[in-house]
């Protein structure tokens, strides 16, 4: 029988975006499993049990910093999820320079800091699972979210060149790509939009966070060794694997 999370010695895991939605599920659900889980934090109240270090992903140096203080406190960062993201959504000949390099910057710049930072101490380790929070939207489209969609696009390549580079060393690269979840951002949309939403759900229903967490989970435990460069859509079929 596969291992599983639950026989994985505790290991170091570093979530960004930790402090609420997806992050938080993600970060609560290795904290659960007995991982010493740590994230980049700027605002916002941390699950119990996560470290939180200063941190912008938005800055290497920030980023190495708090790779540091974390490497310090809970050894070498085995487990990566970049989840911290944005969105300034506007439609397309109405979107300036400055939300497009913005939301580029922090969603795919943000995740290539990250993971560069983190493939240093897993090569040296042979071992390491990184795994990249997209969207449906990346593959599916959005109007009016041309910058969002391209940056979450981008961590599909992200992902696949990472694991030609290191999948002979032990470490994995994949994505997660949420549909549309139940979390404050969704239920803050007026009636009809939510309305008109669900209707394209197969499903019927909205996702939970802890269901991203799981499959998150699951791409960080022994079982899933032999998955790298995949893109695993947890949307109620609304992109049909796209």
């Amino acid at each position: 029988m596969p291992a599983t999370s639950s026989d994985v010695p505790a290991r170091s895991v570093l979530v960004t975006g930790a402090s609420r939605g997806i992050g938080r599920a993600i970060a609560e659900r290795f904290v659960a499993a007995g991982d010493r889980v740590a994230t980049l934090h700027r605002s916002g109240e941390l699950p119990a049990g996560v470290l939180g270090v200063p941190g912008d992903v938005r800055d290497t140096a920030s980023v190495d910093a708090a790779f540091s203080a974390v490497e310090a406190e809970h050894g070498p960062v085995e487990v990566v999820v970049a989840n911290a993201g944005i969105t300034r959504d506007g439609l397309l000949m109405r979107m300036s320079d400055e939300d497009f390099a913005a939301v580029l910057d922090t969603n795919l710049t943000g995740a290539f800091r990250v993971a560069r930072r983190a493939s240093t101490g897993m090569i040296r380790a042979r071992r390491g699972r990184i795994v990249l929070i997209s969207s449906v939207v990346g593959m599916y489209g959005g109007a009016g979210q041309a910058n969002y969609a391209a940056s979450k696009a981008g961590l599909v390549g992200l992902a696949r060149s990472i694991t030609r580079e290191l999948g002979g060393r032990g470490i994995t690269a994949n994505v997660v790509a949420p549909g549309f979840i139940d979390t404050a951002m969704t239920q803050d949309l007026p009636e009809d939009v939510k309305a008109r939403y669900l209707a394209a759900i197969p499903a019927g229903r909205w996702g939970q966070v802890e269901e991203i967490a799981g499959v998150v989970e699951f791409l960080a435990s022994p079982a899933a060794a032999y998955i790298s460069g995949a893109v695993i859509p947890v949307d109620g079929g609304l992109g049909m694997g796209h």
